[in-house]
């Protein structure tokens, strides 16, 4: 019988930076097919793919297989949630009727296995630079992404995926650890605020930093709070089977040797 609730985020499938961007795919794809016997539920916390953009009729090309799996999961009963991160944003209502699922563009509490959990992407709560929170808006505002749809799609792909490739290559590896950490302290104490105000809530995900762990909210607490990782080294996710959550690595399965 399905009992497990899934989350995994950042998996940024088609990103330009990746090696083998197909292999990628493939390996989400055996993941999710590896879990669709137990499955309830599953939490996508954004950053899915590298870049997505609906416009009114067209959507973009590739992502066959990754789509065509969370199809599988959704027709066999399993409940499929997309809350959008800052590549995914544009994300608007073809996955949600095509394959049925539910898509949150901001960060919201769950109630699973009579746990009530707080996700988040990790980029719409706690502190964001100045700039990061203009450009936020400017994502979500409907003039903006009118005028940006107008655009000829060979522009606005080019775009994208070309400033997501610079900055995810440009970055310096020690400074990023650092913002990373300020980044994870910052949710921790964000967290620990609204926990505080909604002392109900049993634990809290997050995305978006690229980080892998798992930690008490406080010491002697018991709520977790969990980063989830990515899917471009790390191939971690998060489980909640019988109430307990718990962070995981995917492995791919032995190939029998004749």
């Amino acid at each position: 019988m399905a009992s497990n609730t899934y989350f995994l985020s950042d998996l940024h499938l088609g990103a330009k930076y990746l090696k083998d961007p197909r292999a990628n795919e493939m390996r989400v794809v055996r993941f999710l097919d590896s879990i669709a016997g137990d499955a309830d539920a599953l939490y996508l916390l954004g950053d899915i793919l590298d870049y997505w953009y609906e416009y009114k009729t067209v959507v973009p090309r590739g992502y066959v297989r990754f789509l065509g799996q969370l199809a599988r999961l959704a027709d066999a009963g399993v409940r499929v949630h997309w809350l959008t991160g800052n590549h995914d944003v544009w994300l608007f209502d073809y996955l949600r009727d095509e394959v049925g699922m539910t898509v949150f563009k901001t960060h919201t509490v769950v109630q699973e296995q009579g746990r009530r959990l707080f996700i988040s992407h990790g980029d719409d709560v706690g502190h964001q630079p100045p700039m990061y929170r203009f450009m936020r808006t400017c994502f979500y505002s409907p003039v903006c992404q009118c005028l940006y749809a107008a655009i000829h799609p060979r522009w606005t792909y080019a775009i994208a995926t070309g400033w997501s490739q610079e900055n995810r290559t440009r970055r310096d590896p020690v400074k990023q650890v650092q913002c990373v950490e300020r980044s994870a302290q910052d949710l921790i104490e964000y967290s620990s605020g609204v926990a505080a105000a909604q002392p109900d809530i049993d634990a809290f995900i997050y995305g978006h930093l690229h980080l892998a762990r798992q930690m008490s909210l406080n010491e002697g607490d018991q709520r977790q709070v969990v980063f989830l990782g990515d899917w471009i080294t790390k191939c971690t996710y998060a489980v909640l089977n019988d109430g307990k959550l718990t962070l995981c690595k995917y492995k791919e399965p032995q190939k029998s040797s004749k």
